[in-house]
C-alpha cells in the first residue's frame, strides 16, 4: 500500500459477506460451465471413431453376432474411457490455471485490509484500487488520494479522468484502470451488473481463434477424413462386387474407414497443450491460454526489462552527490549534513509509505540519520505522478503548522531541465552521471521548491526547483543470469534490454549479466524520430534501448514483428502493458507486477525468476516436438493397417478379409493410449536447446517429415504383407495367416513407437529417456498379444491361433527389419550435419 487508509472504514463482516453473496452472488461475467460430465460426454458421443463403432456394433446385432456386438459395445465403452480420461485431464488442468491467473483484490473487511479472489468481491465491500491496478467491480468512491482513472475500456476516450468523493462524478466502473493515486470504492454492482458485464455478455458468444497449429492439424484430419469417406465406397463396391453380400461389404468398408481415420490426432493435440501448460504452472510459470505453448517454442527475441528482471530489484545507496558541498560522499558519511539533507529531500520526494525498493532505501536511510523523525508531522496533500519524457515526480507535504516542503526526483536528466542552472554546471553534473552509470549504478536526480501561492501549477515542470543533488543506488545482476543468457544464446534467441535507465547503466548492467553486443544502443527520443523502415533496418543490430517510455516500447516490439521475429516481452509496470499485449509472448512479473501488466500479459512468471522463461521455452519446443512425433507414429502405423485391410480385397487375394473391425479396434486401442498418453511424457531431448527456433510459418509436418513418416509405414506394410504371403505358403490356413499378419503389426507398432522417440539419436540412446509410461503400455500391449494367441476362448473370439516359438521369432525379425532401418537413416543425417 502506498497511501494510508482512514481507521473510521470497516468494510463488512462475515455475516454481512454470507448474505450479500446469498443475494447477489459471486463477481463473475461466467454465466455457463460446460464442464459437466454430461457435457464431456455428449461430445464424446459425436466423434467419428465412436460413431463407426456403434454403427458396427448395430450391423452385429442385425446380422446375429452378438458376441462380436458385445465386444463392440465392451471398446465404445473402453473408447469412450479413454476419451473422457483425456478430457477431464485436459479440463481440469485448464480449470487449475484458471483458478491462478484470477487476479487477486484488497478489500477492508472487519477494519482489516485483506486480499481476496476477485469472484469473492461482495456488494457492499470496501475495495482498494492503486495505480497500475483494474478496478474490478462498479461502485462509488468513499476515499481517495489523487486519484485518476483509465475509462477507455468503456468510453474509447484515452485521456484519464480525476475523481473523489465529493466530485460530481465518484463512480468507478469495472474494467477501468487507475492511472494515479489511490481510491476506496464501496462495490454497488459486480459480474453482470456492471456497466462491463451489461456490455460484455456477448463475449461469451465470441469463439477464441485458433492458433496456426490447431488449424493446421484441423485440415489434415479433414483431409485424411474425406479419403477414408473415398475408400469406405471403393472398398464397399468391391466387396460386394466379390461376394454380393451387402453385410460382408458393409463391414469391411467400415473396417478400412476406422483404420484411416486418425481421431488420435485432435486428441493428442488438445492433451499435449492442456498438459504441457499445467506442468509449467507446477514449475512456477502461469500459462493463460494453452495454445500459446506451440508459440513458445518458437521464440526468437526476448525483449526484457532490467530491474527486477535480470538484476536483484535490491537497491542499496551506495554514493550521494550533495549540490551544497558540490562532492560524493559515501555510505560512512551519509550522517554529514550536506548528504543528509539530500536523502532527505529524496524520502519527501518518495510515496509515505513505500512500496518501490528505492523508496525503501530511502526511507531506511532517512531513518538512521535522522535524529528527529519528521514523517508523522506532515501528511502528504498533493501529488504529480510520475510522468514526462524522461520522467519525474513531485510530492507536496505540510504540517499542522502550514509549513510546506516540495520535493521531487526523477530521471537526472528531468531533474537538471526543471532547475535554474548554468549551461557550464549542467555539463559538469552529465559527466558525473556517466561516470556512476558506468560503474552501472542507477542515479537519481532531487530537487526542492518553495511555492507561497495556493494555486499550484497544472504541471509538476513548472515550479522554480532548486538542484539538491543526486542519490546513487547499485542493484547487482542476480545470481546465474549468466547461464541463463549462455542458455538463451544457445537456443539461437536473441536478447534485448529495454529499459528506463540511461544508456551507461543499461549497458554496464548488460556487460555483467553477459548479454553480448552491449555497444548497439539507442534512446527513446531517438528511435521516436525514425520511419518504420528505418527503424526496422537499424532494430536488428540494436542491443540496448535506454529511456523507453510505452510509446517507444511499443515501437520496438511492432519493428521487430514486421521483421518476422517471433517476440516474448518481459514486463512489470502499467508502461509496460501496450508492449506486453503487442508481443507474440507478454510476459509479467508474478510478485513485483502491476494488475495490469499480468492482465495483458499470456504468461506470469510467479517468482519473478527469468530463468523461468528459459524453462517454459524449452517446454514449449518439447510439446511441439512430441505432437509431431505422435503425428509422424500415427500417419506411419495407419498405412500398414489401411494396406492390409485393403489390398488383399482389390488383389483378390485368397483370404481378402484378414482384418476385421474387431482386430482393427483393437489396435486402435493400442495406438491411442501410445499417441497420447506416452509422447505427451516424453522428456526432452538432449539437443532441443541448441537448435534455432522453428519458424512460427513452418507447418506441423514438411514435406521431408511427412515421407519420412510415408515411406516409414510403406516399410512395414511390406513387411506384415510378405508375412502374409509366407504364413499362407507355409501353413495356409486363415487363422494362421492372420495370427502371424496380426502379431507382426503388433511387434512393428512396439518397435516404431520406441524408434519415433527421436529422430536424431539411435533407439539405444532414447532407452535413457525417463518415460516409464512407454514400458508399461508396451508390457500391457505384450500381455493382451499372448492371451489373444494362446488363451482358447479369446483366440477362437478373434478368429486367431497360437503360433510357435519360430513364428513368433519370424514376426518378431520382420517387425524389426521394417521399423529399425530408421536407425540407417538417422546415421546418415548426422554424418551430412557433421559435413556442414
Amino acid at each position: 500500500m502506498g497511501y494510508p487508509v482512514p481507521k473510521d472504514l470497516k468494510g463488512l463482516h462475515a455475516d454481512q459477506v454470507s448474505q450479500s453473496v446469498e443475494k447477489y452472488g459471486y463477481n463473475s461475467l461466467n454465466t455457463k460451465r460446460d464442464s459437466s460430465t454430461l457435457h464431456i460426454l455428449l461430445n464424446i458421443m459425436k466423434e467419428p471413431m465412436l460413431i463407426l463403432l456403434i454403427v458396427i456394433a448395430v450391423i452385429y446385432l442385425i446380422v446375429g453376432n452378438y458376441t462380436e456386438a458385445y465386444f463392440m459395445l465392451a471398446a465404445i465403452t473402453f473408447v469412450s474411457g479413454i476419451s473422457f480420461y483425456q478430457d477431464s485431464r485436459s479440463r481440469n488442468a485448464m480449470q487449475e490455471l484458471e483458478k491462478l491467473n484470477e487476479p487477486l483484490s484488497k478489500v477492508i473487511r472487519d477494519g482489516q485490509i485483506v486480499a481476496i479472489k476477485t469472484h469473492e468481491i461482495a456488494v457492499g465491500d470496501l475495495c482498494i484500487t492503486e495505480e497500475g491496478e483494474i478496478i474490478n467491480a462498479d461502485g462509488i468512491i468513499v476515499h481517495s488520494h489523487d486519484f485518476s482513472v483509465n475509462e477507455s475500456s468503456l468510453t474509447g476516450e484515452s485521456m484519464s479522468v480525476f475523481k473523489d468523493a465529493q466530485g460530481a462524478d465518484s463512480a468507478v466502473y469495472s474494467g477501468t484502470v487507475t492511472v494515479s493515486g489511490m481510491a476506496v470504492y464501496e462495490v454497488k454492482m459486480i459480474g453482470q451488473q456492471t456497466k462491463l458485464g451489461k456490455i460484455g455478455l456477448s463475449i461469451n458468444s465470441i469463439k477464441e481463434e485458433k492458433s496456426p497449429l490447431q488449424l493446421q492439424i484441423g485440415r489434415f484430419v479433414k483431409n485424411m477424413a474425406l479419403i477414408g469417406v473415398m475408400i469406405f465406397i471403393l472398398v464397399c463396391l468391391v466387396s460386394y462386387f466379390h461376394s454380393h453380400s451387402i453385410i460382408d461389404s458393409l463391414l469391411n468398408g467400415l473396417t478400412l474407414a476406422m483404420s484411416i481415420l486418425p481421431e488420435e490426432i485432435p486428441v493428442a493435440f488438445t492433451t499435449f497443450m492442456a498438459l504441457g501448460a499445467w506442468k509449467l504452472m507446477r514449475d512456477g510459470v502461469i500459462i493463460k491460454k494453452s495454445s500459446i505453448v506451440e508459440t513458445l517454442g518458437s521464440t526468437t527475441v526476448i525483449c526484457t526489462d532490467k530491474t527486477g528482471t535480470i538484476t536483484e530489484n535490491n537497491m542499496h545507496l551506495v554514493a550521494v552527490y550533495s549540490e551544497a558541498k558540490q562532492r560524493t560522499v559515501y555510505e560512512e558519511d551519509y550522517h554529514l549534513p550536506d548528504a543528509a539533507s539530500v536523502i532527505q529531500a529524496a524520502m519527501w520526494a518518495s510515496e509515505p509509505v513505500p512500496f518501490d525498493p528505492m523508496e525503501k532505501e530511502l526511507h531506511l536511510r532517512y531513518e538512521l540519520n535522522e535524529k528527529v523523525d519528521r514523517r508523522s508531522q506532515f501528511e502528504l496533500f498533493h501529488e504529480y505522478p510520475l510522468e514526462g519524457k524522461p520522467p519525474m515526480m513531485t510530492h507536496l507535504f505540510r504540517n499542522d503548522a502550514d509549513e510546506q516542503i516540495i520535493a521531487a526526483k526523477g530521471a537526472p536528466e528531468a531533474i537538471l531541465e526543471v532547475c535554474s542552472l548554468t549551461a557550464e554546471k549542467k555539463e559538469e553534473l552529465r559527466k558525473l552521471i556517466v561516470e556512476f552509470g558506468q560503474q552501472g549504478y542507477r542515479v537519481l536526480g532531487v530537487a526542492k521548491a518553495t511555492h507561497e501561492s495556493q494555486d499550484f501549477p497544472e504541471k509538476q515542470q513548472d515550479f522554480k526547483f532548486d538542484f539538491v543533488g543526486f542519490v546513487v543506488f547499485y542493484d547487482p545482476p542476480k545470481k546465474g543470469i549468466e547461464g541463463v543468457f549462455k542458455q538463451i544464446y544457445e537456443a539461437g534467441i536473441n536478447v534485448k534490454m529495454i529499459t528506463g535507465d540511461n544508456s551507461n547503466t543499461a549497458i554496464s548492467i548488460a556487460q555483467q549479466a553477459g548479454l553480448t553486443h552491449v555497444s548497439m544502443h539507442m534512446e527513446g527520443k531517438d528511435l521516436m524520430m525514425l520511419s518504420k523502415q528505418e527503424l526496422d533496418r537499424q532494430l536488428h543490430d540494436c542491443t540496448i534501448f535506454s529511456r523507453m517510455y510505452p510509446e517507444a516500447k511499443l515501437a520496438v516490439i511492432e519493428s521487430l514483428k514486421r521483421n518476422g521475429e517471433v517476440v516474448a516481452m518481459l514486463g512489470d509496470g502499467v508502461n509496460d502493458a501496450p508492449a506486453l499485449k503487442a508481443a507474440h509472448i507478454g510476459v509479467a512479473m508474478g510478485n513485483k507486477g502491476t494488475e495490469i501488466a499480468k492482465a495483458a500479459a499470456a504468461v506470469v512468471l510467479v517468482n519473478d525468476d527469468f530463468s523461468k522463461l528459459v524453462v517454459a521455452i524449452a517446454a514449449g519446443r518439447r510439446i511441439y516436438s512430441n505432437i509431431k512425433k505422435a503425428i509422424q507414429y500415427i500417419i506411419s502405423i495407419h498405412i500398414p493397417i489401411i494396406l492390409t485391410v485393403s489390398l488383399p480385397l482389390f488383389l483378390g487375394w485368397i483370404y481378402p478379409q484378414i482384418f476385421t473391425p474387431i482386430h482393427v479396434i483393437f489396435l486402435e486401442l493400442v495406438m491411442g493410449p501410445t499417441c497420447s498418453i506416452v509422447y505427451e511424457n516424453e522428456p526432452m531431448e538432449p539437443n532441443a536447446m541448441q537448435h534455432k527456433p522453428r519458424p512460427i510459418s513452418d507447418t506441423f509436418l514438411n514435406w521431408k517429415e511427412l515421407i519420412i513418416s510415408v515411406i516409414q509405414g510403406l516399410v512395414i506394410a511390406v513387411g506384415v504383407l510378405f508375412v502374409y504371403q509366407y504364413a499362407f505358403h507355409q501353413e495356409g490356413s486363415e487363422k494362421n495367416v492372420r495370427s502371424m499378419v496380426f502379431t507382426t503389426l503388433i511387434f512393428s507398432n512396439i518397435l516404431l513407437s520406441f524408434i519415433n522417440r527421436s529422430f536424431y539419436y539411435y533407439i539405444y540412446e532414447t532407452f535413457r529417456y525417463k518415460n516409464s509410461l512407454i514400458y508399461y503400455i508396451t508390457c500391457i500391449t505384450l500381455g493382451l498379444l499372448f492371451v489373444m494367441l494362446y488363451v482358447e476362448p479369446v483366440s477362437n473370439f478373434f478368429s486367431l491361433t497360437s503360433l510357435s516359438y519360430v513364428q513368433l521369432i519370424i514376426c518378431l525379425f520382420v517387425a524389426g527389419i521394417s521399423t529399425l532401418w530408421m536407425d540407417v537413416y538417422k546415421y546418415l543425417n548426422r554424418l551430412r550435419a557433421i559435413k556442414k
